[in-house]
C-alpha cells in the first residue's frame, strides 16, 4: 500500500454524540455505562486495551493487556512482574491506558498511578483462570528470550504433566495492577471531524469535568 492509499482511508462517524451535561459526574461510572454498551453491540474483545509504560531511560512502550476489572478504585490487569511491562512500572508507576471501540466511534483515554493488586486478589483471579492458562503462566518466563517454540512447548507438557491432579499455584512471578486514575477523557466520533472529547481531571480528589476541541 503507498501513501496515496492511506491517505484516502476515511472513516465518517454518525449515531452518537457526547455532551458535558450528559455525562456522569464520576468517569468510572461512565466508563461503566460504556463498557457494557460496547459488550452489548457484540464489540470483538471489548476489554482489549493500550497499555503504555516507560522504561528508565524514558522511552515509551506499549502493548495490547486485557482488563480485568473495573471498580471506585481504578482498572485492573494481570502480568508476569518480571515481564517488561512489570519491569518498566517498577522504575515508573504511571501509566496510560487506551481503549478502542470502533463499531460505536468511541475512544477511552486513561492516565494515572499504578499499584501492585494485594496477593489475596491475585491468588482469587488466578484460580478462575482456565487450566492451561494457569499452565501457561508457569511456562512462559514473559518477555524473556526463548530459544524455540519447541522448548516451550516442551516446557507447556512437562507442567501439564506435574500437575495432572491437584490445584495448580500461582507462579511468584505472576500478579495484577490497579491503574488508579488521575485522568480520564471519553471521545464519541463525530460528522466532519467535529468529534466530542468530554475529559475528567483530577483535582483535590474530585473530578473537574472539561470539553476539548476535537
Amino acid at each position: 500500500m503507498n501513501t496515496e492509499d492511506l491517505q484516502e482511508l476515511r472513516q465518517e462517524y454518525s449515531g452518537y454524540d457526547l455532551d458535558e451535561n450528559d455525562v456522569k459526574p464520576n468517569p468510572i461510572n461512565q466508563f461503566d455505562q460504556w463498557m457494557e454498551e460496547a459488550l452489548n453491540a457484540a464489540v470483538p474483545e471489548a476489554n482489549a486495551m493500550t497499555l503504555a509504560t516507560t522504561d528508565k531511560e524514558g522511552k515509551p512502550h506499549a502493548r495490547i493487556v486485557l482488563l480485568k476489572g473495573a471498580d471506585k478504585d481504578g482498572f485492573v490487569f494481570y502480568t508476569n512482574y518480571a515481564s517488561d511491562k512489570g519491569v518498566e512500572l517498577e522504575d515508573n508507576p504511571n501509566a496510560a491506558l487506551c481503549f478502542l471501540w470502533s463499531e460505536l466511534g468511541r475512544q477511552v483515554r486513561i492516565e494515572g498511578t499504578v499499584e501492585k493488586l494485594d496477593e489475596e486478589e491475585v491468588n482469587e483471579y488466578f484460580q478462575k483462570r482456565p487450566y492451561r492458562s494457569q499452565i501457561g503462566a508457569h511456562a512462559s518466563d514473559q518477555s524473556a528470550v526463548v530459544e524455540s517454540r519447541e522448548l516451550l512447548e516442551e516446557k507447556f507438557n512437562k507442567l501439564i504433566q506435574r500437575y495432572s491432579e491437584g490445584q495448580v499455584p500461582k507462579p511468584n512471578s505472576w500478579g495484577g495492577y490497579r491503574v488508579l486514575p488521575t485522568a480520564i477523557e471519553f471521545w464519541q466520533g463525530r460528522s466532519s471531524r467535529l468529534h466530542d472529547r468530554i475529559k475528567y481531571y483530577k483535582e483535590n480528589n474530585d473530578w473537574v469535568i472539561k470539553r476539548l476541541c476535537p
